[in-house]
C-alpha cells in the first residue's frame, strides 16, 4: 500500500492510517482492528438468526420474528464491541468511544457535506426523473411529518437506533482502520462496501422489508447492491477528513436515509442517486487522491472550518 493502487502493502509507515492518524499515533496503533475476525463474526451473528427468519416465514416486524430480526442487527455492533474488548488495549477502547460522541472532530464544512449532500443528489435526481417521464410523487411522508412536526423527532430517533447507529459501530468505526492499514483508502473503501452490501443480502428474501420491495436479481436489487459498495467511498471521505469521526458516519448514514424517505423516486428517479454518486466517488478521488481521500491529516482538517 506505498503506492494508489488498491492492492496490499507492506511498508507500515507509509500505509494509509499512518498519513490519516494524529502524530502521536504510529501505524500500529491500526493493527488492533482486524476486518476478517470482524466480518466473520459479524455475518456469522447476523445470518445466524436471520436465516431461520427466512425459512420459518416469519415477519421480521412481528413477535416472535421480530426477536430474530433485532437479534440479527446487533451482529455489527456487538462483533466490534466484543473484538474491542477482548482484542484492542484501553487507549484503543479510549479513542473508539471519544470518536463516536466528540462533535467537534467534524468540521463545519463537514457537517454541511454530511447532513446536504445525500438529500441534494435524492432531490437532483427528482428532479431528472419528473423532467424524464415519472409522475410527480406526493411526498406522502413528508406530508405526515407536516401535520405531526413532533413525528420527525421520533421518527429520527428511531431511524437512527435501528440503522445507522449500530451499523457504523462496525462499518466504520470499527472494521475501517484495519482495512486501511492494508490498503489504500479507495481499496479499503471497496472491500467494505461489498462487505456492507452482502450483509443485507438476507434483508431481500423478509417480507415486508423495504429490500424486499425491490425484489431479487431485479434493476432495484442491483441498484442497490452497487450503490451500497460505491458509496462506501464517500462515507471514507468523510471518515478521514473528520478525525475518523465514528459519529460523522452515523450522521452521513441517517441523512441518506432520512432523505431518501422523504424523497420518492418514480421509476426513472430512482436509478439516478447510483449514478450521481458513481460520478461524485470518480470526482472525489480525482481531487483528493485515492492513497487517503484526504488532502491533509483530518486531525487537523478538524474544528471549525
Amino acid at each position: 500500500m506505498t503506492d494508489d493502487r488498491t492492492g496490499d502493502g507492506t511498508a507500515a509507515e507509509t500505509s494509509t492510517v499512518s498519513i490519516i492518524a494524529s502524530s502521536d499515533k504510529d501505524p500500529e496503533f491500526f493493527e488492533y482492528s482486524n476486518p476478517w475476525q470482524f466480518f466473520a463474526i459479524a455475518f456469522g451473528v447476523s445470518y445466524l438468526f436471520w436465516i431461520p427468519l427466512i425459512v420459518l416465514e416469519y415477519d421480521p416486524f412481528a413477535m416472535p420474528g421480530l426477536i430474530l430480526f433485532a437479534a440479527g442487527g446487533l451482529g455489527v455492533p456487538g462483533a466490534a464491541i466484543f473484538l474491542l474488548f477482548w482484542a484492542a488495549e484501553d487507549q484503543h477502547r479510549r479513542d473508539y468511544w471519544r470518536r463516536l460522541v466528540d462533535v467537534r472532530r467534524i468540521g463545519l464544512r463537514w457537517y454541511a457535506v454530511i447532513f446536504l449532500l445525500f438529500p441534494a443528489l435524492n432531490g437532483l435526481a427528482l428532479l431528472l426523473g419528473v423532467l424524464a417521464g415519472d409522475s410527480v410523487p406526493a411526498f406522502e411522508r413528508a406530508a405526515e411529518f407536516a401535520a405531526d412536526p413532533i413525528s420527525i423527532l421520533l421518527y429520527a430517533v428511531f431511524m437512527v437506533v435501528f440503522g445507522p447507529l449500530p451499523e457504523e459501530l462496525g462499518w466504520r468505526g470499527y472494521a475501517l482502520d484495519g482495512l486501511q492499514a492494508r490498503w489504500n483508502a479507495v481499496g479499503a473503501s471497496l472491500i467494505l462496501g461489498v462487505a456492507w452490501a452482502a450483509w443485507h443480502a438476507p434483508l431481500f428474501l423478509m417480507v415486508g422489508t423495504y429490500q424486499a420491495e425491490l425484489g431479487v436479481l431485479t434493476l432495484p436489487f442491483w441498484e442497490f447492491m452497487i450503490g451500497a459498495t460505491i458509496t462506501s467511498v464517500l462515507y471514507t471521505w468523510i471518515y478521514n477528513n473528520t478525525g475518523r469521526s465514528i459519529l460523522g458516519a452515523v450522521l452521513f448514514h441517517f441523512s441518506g436515509n432520512f432523505s431518501g424517505e422523504l424523497i420518492p423516486h418514480g421509476t426513472i428517479g430512482r436509478l439516478l442517486p447510483a449514478v450521481f454518486t458513481l460520478l461524485l466517488v470518480i470526482v472525489v478521488v480525482a481531487v483528493y487522491g485515492p492513497k487517503t481521500l484526504t488532502r491533509r491529516s483530518p486531525v487537523q482538517s478538524s474544528g471549525t472550518e
